[in-house]
């Protein structure tokens, strides 16, 4: 039986470069799960690998037709983000595996859409001083660094994935990623060899 295996994790976790990982990895074959967003996108990112970069209007056009599967709005100090996963035709779980990230909450919808048995939470921890500093060091590298962005996320995270919500999502084991990014690469690519099995 095809799975989504669902990346999430506070930010500056490392899941980015894992989920990158993972995607080019030779000892799995999975598809890429690409979500939507109405964000800016980063320097470094490209429409339809990070995410599908797209504007309210054509969020409205997908929620009007019923082919939003979930979808999460962040106020930020630039304005409404959006965030969301639409049924598109790009997922064929009779065909094959995919590999998607998200937040929690993004996991419950996918996993009330597609059922407990298709959808496998991958996530990734990390020690918040370690994050705090990562995230520092990947937004002094924008032109325009959002430093009150990151801060707002950074709170955020800590809300939207405390241990009540990651207890009651019933999640159950969790990826370091404190020191080397290959070594937790690794230890989930382990993993997900032994549920497509």
């Amino acid at each position: 039986m095809s799975k989504i295996f669902y990346i999430m994790g506070k930010s500056a976790t490392g899941k980015d470069h894992i989920y990158r990982a993972l995607l080019e990895s030779k000892e799995i074959s999975v598809e890429p799960l690409v979500l939507y967003t109405t964000r800016p996108m980063r320097e470094g990112e490209e429409n339809g690998r990070e995410y599908w970069f797209s504007n309210v209007e054509e969020l409205e056009n997908l929620r009007r037709s019923g082919r939003i599967i979930e979808e999460r709005m962040y106020s930020t100090v630039h304005g409404p983000w959006y965030y969301f996963t639409a049924d598109n035709g790009q997922i064929r779980l009779e065909e094959t595996d995919y590999l998607g990230i998200g937040t929690l909450e993004s996991y419950l919808k996918m996993r009330e859409y597609f059922g407990t048995d298709r959808v496998v939470p991958i996530y990734v921890d990390t020690e918040d001083g370690i994050r705090l500093e990562r995230a520092l060091q990947r937004e002094r590298k924008q032109s325009q660094p959002k430093y009150a962005e990151l801060c707002r996320r950074f709170l955020a995270d800590c809300e939207d994935f405390s241990e009540e919500k990651i207890k009651e999502a019933e999640i159950e084991y969790r990826f370091f990623n404190n020191g080397e990014l290959s070594e937790c690469q690794e230890e989930i690519l382990t993993y997900m060899k032994q549920c497509v099995c």
